[in-house]
């Protein structure tokens, strides 16, 4: 009697897993697919995580399928997009291909238009080469094209505008820069009459202007750095805030830095002594006349 008791619970008991098991499986069957959603879209749409949305892969809705919201992300900065809402969710592959698959053509559940490829040497183009040739030798109806020229050539020419554009810049405030330098040269002529007068030569006067015009333009170049720097932030601040964005849209690295410092003093030396050579190249009894 006792083992015929306890084999009853034995059994009871393994008909409860086994309805358990059923009933999680059944739950997870019935469960709809996990589905990350960008910060954005979790903002416009008053989302939160756990809930319950439908997606699908038309403008009609036709085929919509629900999915629940199983976290959040932070689109990836693209500055092709910087000015667009980023309302994007990411799905699993099975999930995506049965949401976008054609019933009429079993052949789109298991077809793709691209395939990105990243080679070990990225930079190296005559690797790109060889993979295309390669590629297109073994299967004659694939295209094989590099991307990164055709993504970098925008911002090719916008880095070749931004230099022009500086180019003009460095021109116009050299010849500015230079007025300022022979108007001070003036004020400054009778000074430097009466130092050629007491017998100081004008090679002695002119490294005197060169290096008070180093320091002065050493002195100008590390602040407009100091500047820049401490306005990047408020700059990226403004514009990301602007147009909901994680993109650095100004950032003083120390190449940028070095290359304003190394334009900026050769300038600068360069219109103090041009200004100051107008004066020395003058009689000294001509700078103290009246």
């Amino acid at each position: 009697m006792t083992l015929a008791v306890r084999g009853s619970w034995f059994a009871v008991r393994c008909a409860f897993v086994v309805l358990l098991l059923c009933g999680r499986a059944f739950a997870d069957a019935a469960a709809p697919p996990d589905v990350l959603v960008s910060r954005q879209l979790l903002a416009k749409a008053h989302l939160k995580v756990g809930d319950v949305v439908t997606l699908s892969g038309d403008s009609v809705g036709s085929r919509a399928r629900r999915f629940r919201v199983a976290g959040v992300y932070e689109p990836t900065p693209d500055p092709m997009k910087f000015n667009a809402e980023r309302i994007e969710a990411r799905l699993h592959l099975d999930d995506m291909l049965a949401l976008t698959e054609d019933p009429a053509d079993p052949s789109t559940s298991d077809a793709v238009s691209v395939i990105n490829v990243t080679l070990p040497n990225a930079a190296d183009q005559s690797s790109a080469r060889t993979f295309s040739r390669s590629l297109s030798a073994r299967t004659p109806f694939v295209v094989s094209a590099a991307t990164a020229d055709a993504d970098n050539a925008t911002f090719v020419v916008i880095d070749r505008f931004h230099t022009a554009i500086a180019a003009v810049t460095v021109i116009g405030s050299t010849a500015f820069l230079l007025a300022l330098m022979v108007i001070r040269a003036e004020e400054r002529k009778e000074t430097v009459g009466v130092l050629r007068l007491i017998g100081i030569s004008r090679k002695t006067i002119m490294t005197e202007v060169v290096v008070e015009g180093l320091l002065v333009a050493v002195a100008g170049a590390a602040a407009g750095v100091l500047i820049a720097a401490a306005a990047q932030g408020a700059v990226n601040r403004f514009f990301q805030h602007r147009y909901d964005t994680t993109l650095i849209f100004m950032r003083v690295s120390p190449k940028i830095a070095l290359r304003s410092i190394a334009v900026a003093v050769p300038v600068g030396v360069v219109a103090g002594a041009v200004a100051s050579w107008t004066l020395l190249r003058r009689g000294a009894s001509s700078l103290v006349r009246r």
